[in-house]
């Protein structure tokens, strides 16, 4: 992989790195080639100095400038097919030059907009997007549109969507030509256009509800409105002929929103067939899509090579045959966390940890005694070197790993963006184990945790505030001491993130998770298992497989 080129930093103010395992002027002792720890080593040496760890940085600030836009090297170009990159290269700049043009048009713009985002192309355009973006937001705030734009559905509920999503603040009451005095949507606007056969308005609509915030009772209502009809429409036409293909792209809309689907995994799908022959530029964008897509797909490719080879040198599914030995679905979570194809190392790098919160979840699901996930635990928290030689084999075995992974990322940040995050790595490690063993006590003891009681530790469990620090991280923008000390203290940011996505995992994994039972012979806690098949809905008992199972 073509190694990224950085500029010299500006210079910064002393920083020392001791507590992460290596000085500022040990950093050229170690290789990322050779592991800082052997994992299938009995003894646990630590090979860093571990000294002055506690008050190290306190009196140290530490900045990492924000990255600019493109300033990662574009990984596509080690495509090794030359004439497919030049084509590549060639369509790109053709389709930039058209966007700047027919941008230009209100509605074409947005519609642009719309269909690179939806086709994951968008990483090419990010400054073409956002001036015509800012324009738009122009047209919200001076009030300048016209009256035929005030009527449109489609074109008011497509820009609303696109500023909402790239952070422009805009109010719902761009919707209020289509509302009541009661503040419900209505089928007719107030000169009596007829928005409830409007199919594509309402599936604008649909989409920009998802976007709702607090306390938008307008928003919410739009959506249940906008679905019925679209549902109504799809029941009256889906066996009709000359509808079907736009019966199954209003379907596959209320299916998979844009806001909470992934364009990559959508875009072969049904996105093409709702453009087909509806705007002249949309043929050099499928053309420009299909060939951005074949050389994403291979750099993917390339990527799940290099964690598959990384997974089966640890060694961990040999010396722990009781967990799962999954490398390829873990490397699922760091494309979709990280989507812009330019940070595959970061998505390499991310897969690592990813990896281990599903070890350590089988670990304190499927095998450990209490006993045994309490002495672990407090190695974690504490992050005693010593203390780990002391533990059962598998559970040295997995600290180790983990201890390796840990450093090696926090080498490669401080190479890289100047800052050593190994006290955060190690911080959310052992809130995530604490939060582990919490559960894993409830089941031991019997309690039946309230739901608040549950949420409260399973936003924790969840791994989420681990997920996206090491991304934080790994992404190296705009770490400052304020910023850190923020997100090591799970910030309503990652909170609310987990606060969504724990009983949304729970409800799937109670159908799905399954596991193969330990024999009755092994260390099992007895019918341990039993707890991933339940649910844990308004006071009932869930599963309690973290969100990356």
């Amino acid at each position: 992989m073509k190694k990224e080129e950085t500029k010299p930093a500006p210079p910064r103010k002393k920083v020392l790195v001791e507590a992460g395992g290596f000085a500022a002027g040990e950093k050229k002792k170690l290789s990322m080639s050779t592991p800082v720890i052997n994992v299938t080593s009995t003894k646990l040496s630590p090979t860093i100095n571990e000294q002055n760890e506690s008050n190290t940085q306190d009196n140290v600030v530490v900045v990492s400038y924000p990255l600019k836009e493109n300033t990662y090297p574009s990984e596509l170009s080690i495509f090794t097919d030359v004439d497919v990159r030049v084509k590549h290269e060639r369509k790109l700049k053709v389709f930039k030059q058209i966007l700047i043009e027919v941008g230009e048009d209100p509605f074409e713009g947005l519609a642009m907009i719309d269909a690179v985002q939806r086709l994951g192309i968008d990483y090419h355009f990010q400054g073409e997007i956002e001036q015509i973006l800012q324009r738009h937001y122009m047209i919200i705030t001076n009030g300048s549109t016209t009256h035929h734009h005030q009527h449109n559905l489609q074109e008011i509920a497509l820009r609303f969507r696109l500023l909402r999503q790239e952070g422009y603040n805009v109010p719902a009451d761009v919707f209020n030509e289509f509302i009541r005095n009661n503040e419900e949507f209505e089928g007719k606007s107030h000169d009596r256009i007829n928005v409830s056969e409007d199919i594509k308005g309402l599936m604008g609509l649909y989409e920009a509800s998802k976007l709702s915030g607090e306390r938008e009772n307008v928003l919410d209502e739009a959506g249940n409105f906008s679905a019925n009809l679209l549902n109504e429409w799809i029941k009256n036409k889906h066996d009709k002929l000359d509808h079907h293909c736009q019966a199954k792209v209003v379907e596959n809309t209320l299916v998979y929103p844009h806001h909470k689907s992934l364009p990559r995994f959508m875009a072969k799908t049904l996105f093409l067939s709702n453009y087909q022959g509806e705007n002249g530029w949309i043929h050099v964008l499928q053309e420009l899509a299909i060939m951005d897509f074949n050389m994403v797909q291979s750099l993917y490719q390339k990527e799940i090579v290099q964690v598959s080879k990384w997974w089966k040198d640890l060694g961990l599914a040999n010396k722990l045959e009781f967990a799962r030995d999954q490398p390829i679905k873990w490397y699922i979570w760091s494309m979709a966390s990280l989507t812009d194809p330019n940070l595959s190392e970061q998505r390499v790098d991310l897969t690592k940890p990813i990896s281990l919160i599903y070890i350590i979840d089988d670990i304190f699901d499927v095998y450990g005694t209490v006993d045994e996930l309490t002495l672990f635990t407090e190695t974690i928290t504490r992050w005693d070197l010593s203390a780990a030689d002391q533990l059962p084999e598998y559970l040295r075995i997995c600290f180790k790993a983990l201890n390796n992974i840990t450093n090696e990322i926090s080498f490669k940040v401080y190479n890289k963006h100047g800052y050593n995050p190994v006290h955060s790595l190690r911080k959310a490690w052992a809130s995530l184990c604490n939060a582990f063993l919490v559960e894993a006590k409830w089941f031991d003891s019997g309690h039946l945790p309230k739901a608040e009681e549950y949420l409260e530790n399973g936003i924790v469990s969840s791994g989420v505030h681990v997920g996206l620090v090491h991304i934080f991280f790994l992404l190296g923008q705009n770490i400052t001491k304020e910023n850190v000390e923020l997100i090591d203290n799970h910030p309503g940011l990652i909170s609310s993130t987990a606060t969504i996505l724990r009983p949304w995992d729970d409800l799937g994994s109670a159908k799905t998770v399954t596991q193969v039972p330990l024999p009755p012979s092994s260390k099992t806690r007895s019918n341990k298992l039993t707890h991933r098949s339940c649910g844990f809905v308004h006071g009932e008992y869930a599963a309690t497989s973290p969100i990356f199972t």
